[in-house]
């Protein structure tokens, strides 16, 4: 069905471009032209349409794909040359058919065919740059289409993995060991330490908005960041006491800058359920954060047992973390892990002048 509609194209474009030889033919001459001259015009133009077309429709869409990555001024010169020589072989073609006719008797085949070609040659490369700049506009307009579309994509993508990471990190807080914990530590300070035990609330009410405002956040402020990591600190430091030991050092001077939101509370959160919990003296988590070559650097420190990032679950924690940089980022950001001999130092990189969504603010 395709090749019939191209078929069809064609032939409505061969004989519109047969009329322009016999339009050229009235506006040019100053005597009346009779409808035979016409008639006579047209039909050798359709031969001549017909032959050159035919030629260059079979040839020309093949070698204009080809020669499509070239730079303008090789590629347009090579159609144009390309349409010279269709319009040359094609011409010989069409003063043969007219000789087989009886339309032009013999002796008059090369006067006729050096008549022709001049007339030819304009209108073919006319007609076939007027194509040409139609179909490369339209290309330009799908290539835009296209480039459109493959940015929706990606930001659908960087919603969906955002919205992972907002479900994931919301079924930990809400996991039945973590409210059952944390509200056991609720109900065990109220008679001790109502205040604490208030504070506690707020700040589970505060953990808990802020997943639920996760997936509407590409990147937050450090200080909106580590405001959710040192609520979710204190909430697991009512558990397990003073087992659980953490510093936040961080200058003033770096709290605007963005990060992934539940970004650093992913890298902490893994510390208090592989380096602290798991250890009976406990340990300490220590972030710290500093500013290299235009990237924000945020060092999360443990005492934990030596671990390889690559082995992290896939869809969970630090794993979903990574697939977030690469769709906000792509290889700009990074995750990386300095083991040493006290621990585990976890650094999320994260450039401060890239395009990437933002949201909740401080």
């Amino acid at each position: 069905m395709g090749r019939w509609k191209q078929f069809v194209k064609t032939l409505v474009i061969l004989i519109a471009a047969a009329f322009i030889p016999p339009l050229l033919l009235l506006v040019a001459s100053t005597d009346h032209v009779s409808s035979e001259r016409l008639l006579a015009t047209y039909r050798f133009s359709l031969v001549y349409a017909c032959s050159i077309g035919g030629l260059n429709f079979l040839t020309i869409p093949r070698l204009w794909g080809r020669v499509h990555a070239l730079n303008a001024w090789l590629r347009w010169p090579i159609r144009v040359g390309a349409m010279f020589v269709n319009t040359l072989v094609g011409s010989l073609l069409a003063c043969l058919i007219l000789l087989a006719f009886g339309w032009i008797p013999q002796e008059i085949y090369w006067i006729e065919f050096w008549a022709s070609l001049k007339m030819a040659t304009f209108i073919t490369i006319l007609v076939g740059l007027s194509i040409g700049i139609y179909e490369s506009f339209q290309w330009r307009l799908e290539e835009s289409a296209l480039q459109l579309r493959t940015k929706e994509l990606e930001r659908e993508r960087a919603l969906k993995v955002a919205t992972e990471a907002q479900l994931a990190s919301l079924e930990s807080r809400i996991h039945p060991h973590f409210l059952f914990n944390t509200l056991n530590s609720i109900s065990s300070l109220i008679p001790e330490d109502p205040e604490r035990a208030e504070k506690l609330v707020e700040q589970m009410a505060a953990l808990l908005r802020f997943s639920l405002d996760a997936n509407q956040a590409g990147l937050v402020p450090l200080a909106a960041e580590l405001k959710v990591v040192g609520d979710y600190l204190e909430i697991e430091r009512a558990r397990f006491g003073e087992r659980l030991r953490y510093r936040i050092d961080v200058a003033a001077d770096l709290e605007n800058d963005r990060v992934p939101a539940l970004a650093v509370q992913t890298l902490v959160e893994n510390s208090v359920k592989y380096a602290v919990a798991p250890n009976r003296a406990g340990g300490e988590i220590r972030i710290a954060s500093t500013r290299e070559n235009g990237c924000l650097r945020v060092a999360v420190m443990d005492e934990g047992p030596g671990f390889r990032l690559e082995s992290a679950p896939r869809g969970h924690g630090l794993d979903n973390l990574k697939d977030r940089l690469a769709t906000l980022f792509g290889d700009r950001a990074a995750l990386g892990l300095d083991r040493r001999e006290n621990g585990n130092s976890v650094i999320l990189t994260v450039p401060q002048n890239g395009n990437a969504h933002t949201g909740i603010s401080g």
